[in-house]
């Protein structure tokens, strides 16, 4: 896949159902409940609950199938994503690296540089996500600049795990 195709670009060139469809059987979260899943990600974990709350705003839950990718290795990001319910399977290279569970998150890295993605996530059960968009997050580091430090301590927490993990 090329590597300037972005994730909108994958939403849009999938096969079957588009993602974002309602969650069926379940009303939408509200937006404390919303709040309160960014909550659970480092990345925000010193930011306050009124900048969370406006973070959960802008937030859009979205459904893949089973089968559906929602992220692939290489293709430009624009969003950052948190499992609520369901399974995928995330892959580099083509083989099985990890798994994601209600609680995790991915994407993060291209939250905040736009950059390509370094694997590919794929539904294996229904999965529920909450997308968070790039524009999102510099639209309110734009209006309120001290959050930056903040999410850069997130973010090295973030990557201090991830090679922790590697070694």
């Amino acid at each position: 896949m090329s590597q300037s195709m972005t994730d909108a670009a994958l939403r849009l060139s999938r096969s079957g159902p588009p993602a974002g469809r309602p969650v069926t059987g379940r009303a939408r979260r509200n937006r404390r409940e919303t709040a309160a899943a960014l909550a659970g990600v480092p990345l925000f974990a010193g930011l306050s609950k009124r900048h969370v709350a406006r973070l959960a705003a802008d937030t859009e839950q979205e459904v893949f199938e089973p089968g559906q990718t929602v992220v692939a290795e290489g293709m430009l990001g624009e969003a950052m994503f948190v499992v609520l319910g369901g399974t995928a399977r995330v892959t580099r290279r083509g083989k099985q690296v990890g798994a994601v569970l209600p609680g995790d998150f991915f994407g993060e890295l291209s939250l905040i540089d736009g950059g390509p993605r370094s694997a590919t996530v794929a539904a294996d059960t229904d999965l529920t996500v909450l997308r968070l968009s790039r524009r999102t997050l510099r639209r309110l580091i734009e209006q309120d600049p001290s959050i930056s430090i903040p999410i850069l301590v997130g973010m090295v927490a973030r990557l201090r795990q991830i090679s922790r993990a590697d070694v």
